[in-house]
């Protein structure tokens, strides 16, 4: 049976460039970036190498790059930092972030009595930017903004330039989880003042277990994770060498080959849209992703009718997807997306699927869901029909 995938929401598959680049450093580069001798030294040009191609990309300096885990450790590290060393009192956030951004600034309410205000979102998902400004106006307290720019379950995209606009007019610092946007759109953060962004190499055809955090100079941020010097004395810890390597090759290609990629992309989601549309009766679509100011790379789609096993179905039919983000694929309850754009009546008798797309996908990936959805809707009318005739 021939597979599909379509969950590069969650995770994309490596590139083969990718793989061949870490190997050759896990050969040939095995020292430790710290050490003096030569060996450590190679290594600690590697980085420093990837480092810069980072800061060129995002029209920063290196200094501000500092490479983690993933975009979950980046996250943690931007918003416990700044209230533990920045002094923040208060963040600002939506209902629609990644759960570790959301459960970090519980955590910070919990332990240091933060005081946190959500912005709810309008039915499409959207935040309203004049009540941001207000909410802004109304307390003199060291303030964090956190919103994500494109949102990995529905592809909404705020406009993270007016945001920090905004929140430097009043004295705010801002916070972007820019996981779903990095190395599939041009940033210039020379231009947009974000204070702080969070990147995850498996994202753009990397490896998984390294990212990195833009945290610009001015902020003085510390780290979190203490013990040696690296990463500017910022995340203690010996450097993930290959990793990195790996991060910077797939930033290569992706920069190298953003516009054909994109266009590749955005036509395979037009064509879902349409063969969904065409040969689903009933489907929608949430948020604005299938809008063309979503995010490119993300549909979510609303079958119109209850069926919690749609996962499972699918993958049995060869067909990797998902209902949701991918830290919530296990939870037994809609994602926190899902309940802000979803009417009571969707929740209980509809059910959302997140589709995502690479520059991978095929026309005939899309064909192989649609088609398998379809025996799934059938055999779901059939059996809803005998039950209802028992």
């Amino acid at each position: 049976m021939d597979k599909v995938y379509l969950d590069n929401a969650a995770t994309t598959p490596l590139s083969e460039e990718v793989i061949d680049a870490m190997v050759g450093t896990m050969k040939m580069n095995f020292g430790n970036p710290s050490s003096t001798h030569s060996f450590g030294q190679e290594a600690k040009i590697l980085i420093e190498n990837v480092r810069r191609q980072v800061a060129d990309y995002l029209h920063v300096t290196p200094a501000e790059i500092i490479f983690t885990s993933c975009g979950t450790e980046s996250n943690n590290m931007i918003i416990k930092s700044s209230v533990e060393h920045l002094g923040v009192e208060r963040i600002i956030s939506s209902p629609l972030e990644h759960k570790c951004v959301s459960e970090s600034i519980l955590d910070m309410k919990a332990r240091k009595g933060v005081e946190v205000v959500y912005i709810r979102p309008n039915e499409k998902g959207d935040i309203d930017l004049n009540k941001l400004e207000e909410l802004l106006k109304a307390s003199d307290k060291k303030t964090l903004v956190s919103l994500m720019h494109a949102n990995n379950e529905i592809g909404n995209i705020v406009d993270i330039k007016k945001i920090a606009e905004l929140c430097k007019a009043h004295n705010a610092l801002f916070h972007s989880d820019t996981v779903q946007t990095m190395a599939h759109m041009n940033l210039d953060f020379s231009d947009i003042r974000v204070d702080f962004a969070s990147c995850s190499a498996h994202k753009f055809h990397g490896p998984k277990g390294v990212g990195f955090a833009f945290i610009r100079k001015s902020t003085g941020l510390k780290g979190i994770i203490t013990g040696g010097p690296q990463e500017r004395s910022l995340r203690a810890g010996t450097e993930n060498v290959a990793g990195i390597v790996g991060l910077g090759k797939a930033l290569e290609l992706s920069l190298d080959h953003m516009a054909d990629y994109a266009r590749h992309i955005q036509e395979i989601k037009d064509y879902a849209i349409e063969r969904l549309s065409a040969e689903i009766s009933g489907i929608k679509f949430n948020g604005r992703s299938a809008e063309k100011e979503s995010l490119y790379t993300v549909l979510s789609a609303l079958l119109p009718y209850k069926n919690p096993l749609i996962g499972l179905q699918l993958d049995m039919k060869g067909i990797a997807i998902s209902q949701g983000s991918a830290c919530s694929s296990g939870a037994s309850k809609p994602s926190m997306v899902m309940m802000m754009v979803l009417s009571e009546d969707e929740m209980d008798h509809c059910t959302p699927l997140r589709i995502s797309f690479s520059h991978m996908t095929a026309k005939a990936d899309i064909d192989a869901l649609v088609n398998a959805l379809k025996e799934i809707s059938a055999d779901f009318v059939i059996e809803k029909t005998n039950v209802e005739h028992r």
